[in-house]
């Protein structure tokens, strides 16, 4: 199966009101404002999405509100990160119903699957779908590395069609490549080696900031693109401290509190979450209107 899924993919935050219900209205215009930035897909119910705070019944809800909003202008993809190869072939068969166009799938949740636990995982999800897949890599976070040689190994799945590659290594781009050839879409999914990622060849980049900055992410992708290096270094290095803030254990409310700051959003975040205070939130606070008082122009990019 072919797709043409490649360029600036957003991992959406979940929106919720005061009382931490989902905010339908907050979600779509977030929707809004990352398509007028220019972005080329959206993901819901990942990491930044708060998976882990979301029932089974809400991700397929925020699944349906995303996709109603976003009405076909750019691919949907749901975020599958459930505690067993069972739950996540269910919530692939309900969020085919649901308007999902693809799926980003990671290995079960809790359990640090071995290489052939991961991979029965992988092909049970991919004959459970109707729609194509990405296969997310985080191993950092996850404990559980799918390794360019597996991925070579998966290849005969046909549904299985990009990777997210999350592994913090920007060699791993070019292994990829040596194992698999143009087999796969490769994405990178760490927004602080962005750049080096897709000067190595990725195609796309599932973005974390560019949930309050969306025309600056897509804006460096154009530029690479284009061929355009020194001047999408000039943007990605004004960007590099605000990119560092998804790499960290509070990356949702890193992210939330700049949405909030631009205006697009706010910072509510399910417990065990809790917004930044003291000495966090001041950091994090001063890089973000560092970042805002030297905000280059990007209008010629996007």
């Amino acid at each position: 199966m072919s797709t043409p899924w490649k360029g600036v993919f957003p991992a959406i935050t979940t929106k919720f009101k005061e009382d931490l219900s989902l905010d339908y209205g907050a979600m779509e215009r977030h929707v809004e404002a990352q398509l007028d930035g220019g972005v080329h897909g959206i993901v819901v119910t990942g990491t930044l999405g708060e998976n882990g705070s979301l029932s089974f019944e809400e991700k397929q809800e925020v699944l349906r509100i995303v996709a109603e909003a976003v009405n076909g202008r750019v691919p949907v993809l749901m975020g599958i990160a459930e505690t067993t190869t069972q739950r996540a072939c269910q919530a692939v068969e309900d969020g085919m119903v649901n308007g999902a166009d693809g799926f980003m799938v990671l290995p079960a949740m809790l359990y640090a699957s071995d290489r052939r636990e991961t991979m029965v995982h992988f092909r049970a999800v991919a004959r459970a779908s109707g729609k194509p897949i990405m296969i997310y890599n985080n191993p950092v976070l996850y404990k559980v590395d799918t390794t360019p040689e597996m991925f070579a190994e998966l290849a005969d799945e046909e549904m299985f069609v990009a990777l997210k590659e999350s592994s913090d290594d920007v060699r791993r781009v070019t292994d990829i490549y040596n194992a698999c050839g143009d087999r796969y879409q490769i994405f990178t999914g760490v927004d602080n080696i962005a750049l080096e990622s897709l000067a190595a060849g990725a195609v796309g980049w599932v973005a974390g900031l560019v949930c309050a900055f969306p025309r600056e992410t897509v804006a460096i992708y154009n530029l690479v693109q284009a061929g355009r290096l020194a001047e999408a270094r000039d943007i990605y290095r004004w960007f590099k401290p605000l990119l560092d803030l998804d790499v960290h254990a509070k990356l949702v409310q890193n992210i939330k509190l700049a949405e909030k700051m631009v205006g697009l959003g706010t910072e509510h975040v399910r417990p065990p979450r809790l917004p930044l205070v003291g000495e966090e939130r001041t950091y994090v606070e001063n890089v973000i209107r560092t970042a805002l008082d030297n905000r280059p122009d990007v209008s010629d990019y996007v």
